[in-house]
């Protein structure tokens, strides 16, 4: 752990806590007061003529079932038209590779987890899909689905600041407004700052660059019977990628979607070029999620219990980074008996010009969030290290979290841990002046529930099955933890991996879709139920035995309730995973 490292985390951490107010502020007037900013000469009259072609009446607001409706009609149409494009983009324009179709198990695959804001990739962007898929198939989703989840978010804090209500906004006009007003100016100028730094962005046909010492490559491949195989490979010239990769980047990272232009994603020179660019990706990854903890804040008229929620959050993720910081920079002491020098700790996976730090602060903050863009492998982090971005995921990126998502998942977590406190000194348990009643309770254990058995059902069908273990390249614990960690981030709707499980297979793509919907629209239905309940009751004033919802007191009970459910729940499979792969590593004796 040196210097820098501690430099550079204090100056992310301030600029973080310095950008949450502005954005809080400005969050609170595109989606409640509608007053006027400098974007709205520009966007004003467009923002009429989308509610005229949509057929909107902005200011008629919807019941949480009429939200959802509206959020489940614009996700299928939105994962049908993708699907048709990347079926059909050997006959669509600005494919200048000549791609052919994407398969139809893959184009599932792909179509929902963008729709669901996971952006899971199971295919090599630059090697399978055209500037037109990228560009429209995929970057079409990587604003609508961001736009869902803080959409969403809205609705529930909404349904938490109001009293004797029955609607909780209206969905499209959330929409329209999170797109013209947050999501578009700041990708224009985010992609503009990207091009600065060197990112690609045209429309040129890639370029050809003749290697001076051709290498014989082993690259794994499906056999007619539909097996993994590895066949060699001569390479004597190699691709130089181009087209539009700033403008997907930019929204990529804003977004929390995470899904590359480039197989290598933020560890590509293309996508990532700088140190400066490496950080502002990172910041921009918190930065809406952040935003939104100060909105909650100044809509609930309580400031003290959305900065309560951000330490949380905080909290949380610093302890992630260090263990992870820490596994890291210990490296592995197998490699140390041979004499390797462990002084830059397991720089395996890792990009030179980035360092342990750098990829451990990007590996910490994609997993706290629902991003997934990663700047260094997962699965080639220690035992320890690799468990960090997994256990962040499987928390249910609350820490911060995707857009949007990470508010109302943290939400959910806060009406348990008001619930767990109200048992313990034994009276009814409030929240912000509502009481919270068995159906609140309910439909926020519904939402866990739906993650746990997403997670841990899909894994042990796949690890009993041959379509699971075949795609492994790795046997044992890891082994495990590849496919634990595929349909974790699958079902918490991250989309990065552990990069030694073949997925582009027909029974992982199309369970790991099925996974990606069931974590996102399973979750989502009953976050918004509790919206429309809690906007339906009275508030009552406090008393002294009220619990205080801000304060040291409600941020330890929150943390720990976040890390007890987490631990109870995940922990026995982790131990047959990660932890038991730390073991193995740390003593020779032991083998599997």
């Amino acid at each position: 752990m040196d210097l820098f490292g501690w430099i550079q985390l204090s100056v992310f951490v301030g600029i973080l806590l310095l950008l949450t107010r502005p954005m809080g502020i400005y969050f609170f007037k595109v989606l409640e007061t509608q007053e006027k900013t400098i974007l709205t000469p520009v966007m004003g009259p467009l923002e009429k003529l989308f509610y005229r072609l949509l057929g909107v009446k902005p200011e008629k607001e919807q019941t949480w079932k009429q939200y959802a409706v509206s959020l489940l009609a614009l996700s299928l149409v939105g994962a049908i038209f993708t699907y048709a494009v990347l079926r059909l983009q050997h006959l669509l324009p600005l494919n200048p590779q000549h791609f052919g179709p994407v398969s139809d198990h893959l184009a599932f695959n792909t179509a929902v987890s963008f729709t669901t804001n996971t952006n899971w990739q199971s295919y090599g962007g630059e090697s399978t899909l055209s500037y037109f898929s990228q560009m429209v198939g995929l970057v079409l989703h990587n604003f609508e689905s961001a736009a869902v989840g803080i959409a969403v978010a809205a609705a529930l804090v909404r349904g938490i600041a109001r009293h004797n209500a029955n609607t909780v906004g209206n969905f499209w006009k959330d929409i329209v407004r999170l797109h013209l007003y947050v999501l578009l100016p700041l990708s224009l100028v985010y992609a503009v700052f990207l091009v600065s730094q060197g990112v690609v962005q045209n429309f040129r046909p890639y370029q050809t660059a003749i290697l001076v010492d051709p290498a014989t490559m082993k690259i794994p491949e499906q056999d007619s019977g539909g097996h993994s195989v590895i066949q060699e490979r001569k390479m004597e010239a190699q691709p130089i990628v181009q087209g539009p990769v700033a403008s997907q980047v930019a929204i990529k990272m804003l977004g929390t979607n995470g899904g590359g232009y480039t197989n290598a994603n933020s560890a590509h020179p293309f996508e990532n070029p700088t140190p400066l660019s490496n950080f502002v990706e990172i910041l921009s990854i918190f930065l809406i999620p952040s935003g939104l903890t100060y909105y909650l804040g100044r809509m609930v008229k309580n400031q003290r219990h959305g900065w309560s929620v951000w330490t949380a959050m905080v909290i949380l993720f610093l302890l992630g980074l260090f263990a992870c910081w820490g596994a890291e920079m210990s490296g592995n002491p197998r490699l140390h008996a041979l004499g390797v020098d462990p002084a830059d700790g397991n720089m395996e996976g890792k990009e030179a010009r980035f360092g342990v730090f750098d990829s451990v602060l990007f590996a910490t903050v994609t997993t706290d969030a629902s991003c997934g863009a990663v700047n260094s492998m997962h699965d080639s982090y220690t035992p320890l290290g690799g468990l960090v971005p997994l256990l962040n995921i499987q928390l249910g990126e609350v820490i911060f979290g995707g857009v949007g998502a990470g508010l109302y998942g943290m939400l959910v977590f806060v009406i348990l841990a008001v619930f767990l406190a109200g048992l313990m000194v034994g009276r009814t348990p409030e929240y912000l002046g509502k009481k919270i009643e068995s159906y609140d309770v309910k439909v926020s254990v519904i939402a866990i529930l739906t993650l746990i058995f997403d997670i841990l059902g899909f894994t042990a069908w796949a690890a009993v099955s041959f379509w699971g273990v075949s795609g492994l390249n790795n046997t044992g614990p890891h082994g495990l933890s590849e496919i634990l960690y595929a349909f974790s981030s699958a079902t918490a709707n991250n989309g990065s991996a552990f990069a030694g499980l073949n997925t582009n297979t027909y029974w992982f793509d199309t369970t790991m879709g099925v996974a990606m919907l069931i974590g996102r629209f399973i979750f989502l239905v009953p976050v918004l139920a509790l919206a429309g309940h809690l906007a339906k009751k009275k508030t009552v004033p406090g008393t002294g035995g009220s619990f205080p919802v801000s304060g040291i007191l409600f941020v330890v009970l929150l943390v720990a309730t976040i890390l007890i459910v987490g631990a109870l729940t995940f922990f026995p499979v982790l131990s047959l995973g990660p932890v038991l792969e730390h073991f193995m590593m740390t003593h020779s004796s032991m083998v599997f």
